[in-house]
């Protein structure tokens, strides 16, 4: 069978300068070949294979700085030494531009019949192939143009260092983050990390949304990191075998199960001390849990008496309380959510929104011009906007197809989703698109029905979100632990249990956290959830009090039928398209209630909660003046679902 085998990365001219104790046949060879990022067989490798020729320096041309000389290297062999210093000070000027078309070699002519042979030998000696699992470091040097030093993770084994004379370190750095971590060592700010085996975070969510499950364990096997955060919510044997011993039976200590958490997602670092800041959570009586009820959604009429004859909005706080507790009619919602993200100020009158729309509306269109006056061929030495170009294409092309707004061939809502996408890797490039960001743009549009207003609520909602998507997964990590806090305040029997099913970090709720319960929930329901949770009420992290909820329904079939690593891992995953938002955000409220009542808070819980700030929680009925929430990082929306209801119903559904 024939070997599958992708160029992914590939530059010329990339120079080993071999050093005497190295035993070279020939001390003055300089080494030129070609570095190439290759996927074989599902494996990632960093391949150097030297040219045909080899480069010696007594019979190089280089350009001097000024770029007007030309100066040539004649070379005894004792000064050796003496011509490297001075071919490196000659390269110390525009560093990416050195050697660019000034430098030219001449055939060394052999003495006798064994030049070529000795050459042949030489080169490859010098070739190497590595599996990108395999690297431990990548050191980043500059002695007037950059060179790399690869370690292994074998520490008897050493590589040669890559000296990139004409540029392209920075190019292969990027394409490494495709497929692995690459973190900065706190002991050295030269040395990044090397995390495997991964792909980068704009590639890590690749089969997040993908409801197929078929070749997971290949795709676990070939790649844990995309797999898991692919599939998070789904069963797999190998990964229960690489927590517990495919040959061994007996629970593996707490500590080494973290270890190996670690290594499969990398940066969610889990401390098996308390965190900063968290004191230990023992039994706590909470309480009976209050039992709310669900309001009607807010009505069109009941809308357009919160507003002032200058369009101002009237009574902020019981606005935003009524929304907590029904949600928005459809017809409501284009408006509304505009000042529920923060895009419309609640105190502006109509003529200022006018106005604000009109210069929102020309900033937008001056960053869309950025991405669409590129041409071809700049964008062919542009490899992130490459990548981000190609992912985005490959999400939208998959995105809510089944949606009336989004099915069909070359349906425009399709290509205002592209475009969005496209825009706001202008607006913000750092970050510039991670697969999962569609999903949580798609909405958005669905409901505004242009591409401006569409494009600045989902800032407003990204920039609640940012942390979720970057590379280090902090966002993700704290909130991880957030939950894990508040379940074992709220039930530490089962927290318990989950525990002893090497599942006490909660990791399937991974994807739930990540795009805000988006693909758990019907469309129509990720709609009037994720309205709610931008009141920014009854507390901060609401969210994480919802998959409280959604856990607090489920534990007693965990339990009872004594459910492990896989079965918990699968009941959650088939959760999706069978939970009841409203059922769900009713038993949310009342843990917050049953929370906010305790006499005796650990700090921990109310630092999360936000109650340290003294906002005081709606009552039952639903009356009660909550303050309007300070903007927080994390406190988003979340939810559960139902079957579809109508697009336009505005149906309140209250559950006693």
């Amino acid at each position: 069978m024939a070997e599958l085998l992708k160029v992914i990365f590939e530059h010329d001219g990339i120079f080993l300068h071999p050093s005497p104790d190295e035993g070279g046949l020939e001390q003055d060879l300089l080494v030129s070949g070609t570095l190439r990022v290759l996927e074989k067989d599902a494996e990632i490798l960093v391949e150097y294979r030297p040219l045909e020729d080899s480069v010696d320096p007594s019979n190089m041309l280089c350009a001097g700085q000024d770029s007007s000389s030309v100066v040539e290297w004649a070379q005894c062999p004792g000064e050796k030494s003496q011509s490297r210093q001075q071919l490196e000070t000659q390269q110390s000027y525009e560093t990416e531009w050195d050697m660019v078309n000034a430098i030219s070699f001449r055939k060394k002519n052999c003495t006798n019949g064994e030049g070529s042979l000795n050459h042949s030998q030489e080169r490859s000696r010098w070739a190497f192939s590595v599996n990108i699992s395999d690297l431990r470091s990548i050191t980043v040097k500059d002695e007037g143009w950059t060179f790399l030093i690869l370690k292994l993770k074998d520490s008897s084994s050493s590589l040669p260092a890559l000296h990139f004379h004409q540029g392209g370190s920075r190019e292969f750095l990027d394409c490494l983050r495709r497929f692995a971590l690459l973190t900065e060592c706190p002991e050295d700010k030269t040395c990044l990390l090397v995390s495997t085996p991964n792909r980068a975070l704009s590639q890590s969510f690749e089969n997040l949304l993908d409801d197929n499950s078929y070749g997971l364990v290949h795709k676990f096997k070939r790649d844990p990191y995309v797999a898991t955060l692919g599939s998070f919510s789904k069963v797999t044997n190998y990964i229960y075998d690489a927590l517990r011993g495919a040959e061994e039976q007996q629970q593996r200590p707490p500590e080494e199960v973290a270890d190996l958490l670690g290594e499969v997602i990398p940066g969610l670092e889990i401390n098996q001390q308390e965190e900063p800041g968290f004191e230990v959570i023992t039994r706590i009586d909470l309480g009976a849990r209050p039992r709310v009820n669900r309001a009607e959604p807010l009505s069109a009429d009941d809308w357009s008496k919160y507003q002032d004859p200058e369009g101002r909005i009237k009574d902020e706080d019981t606005l935003r309380q009524k929304i907590f507790k029904g949600g928005l009619c459809h017809a409501v919602r284009k408006e509304a959510w505009k000042f529920l993200l923060g895009y419309y100020p609640w105190t502006s009158t109509l003529e200022e929104r006018k106005s604000l729309l009109k210069a929102k509306t020309d900033e937008y269109f001056r960053m869309k011009l950025q991405w669409k006056s590129i041409s071809e061929e700049q964008e062919r030495r542009n490899s992130r906007l490459r990548d981000y170009r190609s992912l985005i294409e490959k999400d939208v092309n998959r995105t809510d197809r089944t949606n009336r707004f989004y099915e069909g061939l070359n349906n425009p809502g399709l290509t205002l989703l592209h475009d969005i996408l496209m825009t706001y890797c202008m607006y913000d490039f750092d970050l510039g698109y991670v697969q999962g960001m569609s999903d949580l743009l798609s909405p958005i549009l669905y409901v505004m029905e242009n591409e401006v207003d569409a494009f600045w609520c989902f800032v407003s909602f990204m920039d609640q979100m940012h942390q979720n998507f970057e590379e280090q997964m902090q966002g993700m990590k704290t909130q991880l632990i957030q939950l894990s806090t508040l379940l074992r305040l709220l039930d530490l029997a089962f927290w318990n249990y989950l525990e002893s099913q090497e599942s006490g970090y909660l990791y399937f709720c991974f994807r739930w956290l990540l795009i805000r319960f988006k693909r758990e929930l019907s469309f129509q329901d990720v709609l009037r959830l994720w309205e709610v949770m931008w009141t920014g009420l009854p507390c901060q992290n609401f969210h994480l009090l919802i998959c409280c909820a959604i856990l607090d329904s489920e534990k007693q079939k965990i339990m009872e039928e004594s459910y492990g690593f896989n079965e918990i891992l699968k009941h959650i995953n088939e959760l999706a398209m069978k939970l009841d938002i409203e059922e769900i955000l009713q038993k949310a409220e009342g843990i917050c209630l049953q929370i906010h009542s305790c006499k005796d808070l650990p700090h921990s819980i109310s630092t999360i909660l936000g109650f340290d700030a003294k906002r005081q929680v709606p009552n039952q009925a639903g009356h009660g003046a909550a303050p309007r929430p300070a903007p927080q990082q994390d406190a988003c929306s979340n939810g559960h679902c139902r079957e579809n209801r109508p697009q336009n119903s505005c149906r309140g559904v209250s559950t006693s």
